[in-house]
């Protein structure tokens, strides 16, 4: 998967080396294009997600994170944009293929916890307090629709909603250094070295969104671009148990596309 989305992206960076070396008949070529597609101009970007999957706000149960790590999270994608008439606004429709991931590493108190006891004695689940590490590294489909306002001829902002669909993902982790109480923070006490958890199998395929950023349009055939993407709903269904709190996934993408 990270071979294709390279490969993809080393060839948006030869497409936007050459951004500005068109000659005329490039030039007639993008015409034809443009009017062939009424208005609609086609383009073709590669970025970076950095963010997190996170409950928003941090409940109380996590006290401290203690180390953050992003993954190295690509985004390809290839979008249309259309002016509506002759006035500064416009709307862009596109697919992005792109992933999300990160590593964290938090103290805990009174943390709910199912996991696998890494001493062989089985399945343990209560009122966790300790250290946690989790790993999240999922892929998506993204449909944006989105709202555009050219500023002027340079910079443009843009707004809207995404939905997305994970095809694959992954949602891994590790208690460590503590003790769990039975079933809740009353319960009886029991130290744990280590304990393992995956919930791979149990996360949600379809998210939905909100997408808001800007461009500045450097040369002709090429812009530069930030946005920030906000899930409106948990990577977990609502009924999943083992994680008692909703976790958003909250990334922002800085990159570049080129303008066909």
């Amino acid at each position: 998967m990270k071979k294709i989305l390279t490969l993809t992206a080393a060839a948006c960076l030869a497409l936007a080396a050459a951004a500005d070396n068109g000659t005329q008949p490039r030039d007639r070529d993008d015409n034809l294009l443009r009017a062939a597609l009424k208005g609609w101009h086609v383009r073709l970007s590669a970025g970076f997600n950095v963010g997190g999957t996170t409950p928003l706000p941090l409940p109380r149960e996590i006290r401290k994170i203690d180390k953050y790590s992003p993954t190295f999270n690509l985004a390809i994608e290839g979008n249309a944009h259309k002016r509506i008439d002759d006035s500064r606004w416009g709307i862009m429709v596109g697919i992005r293929l792109e992933s999300k991931g990160m590593s964290t590493d938090a103290t805990v108190k009174n943390y709910h916890m199912e996991a696998v006891n890494a001493d062989g004695s089985g399945r343990i689940m209560g009122a966790w307090t300790g250290h946690v590490k989790t790993k999240v590294n999922n892929s998506y489909l993204t449909f944006p629709l989105l709202a555009t306002y050219a500023i002027n001829d340079r910079w443009s902002v843009a707004a809207g909603p995404y939905f997305s669909y994970m095809y694959n993902g992954s949602f891994t982790g590790e208690a460590y250094d503590g003790y769990i109480r039975d079933q809740n923070p009353t319960g009886e006490k029991a130290e744990v070295s280590r304990a393992t958890y995956d919930f791979s199998s149990s996360l949600r395929h379809f998210h939905w969104g909100l997408q808001a950023g800007g461009e500045f349009k450097a040369y002709k055939h090429l812009c530069v671009f930030a946005n920030l993407q906000w899930g409106l709903n948990g990577i977990f269904p609502s009924d999943f148990e083992s994680v008692t709190f909703a976790l958003y996934p909250v990334y922002g993408t800085l990159g570049f596309a080129y303008l066909f």
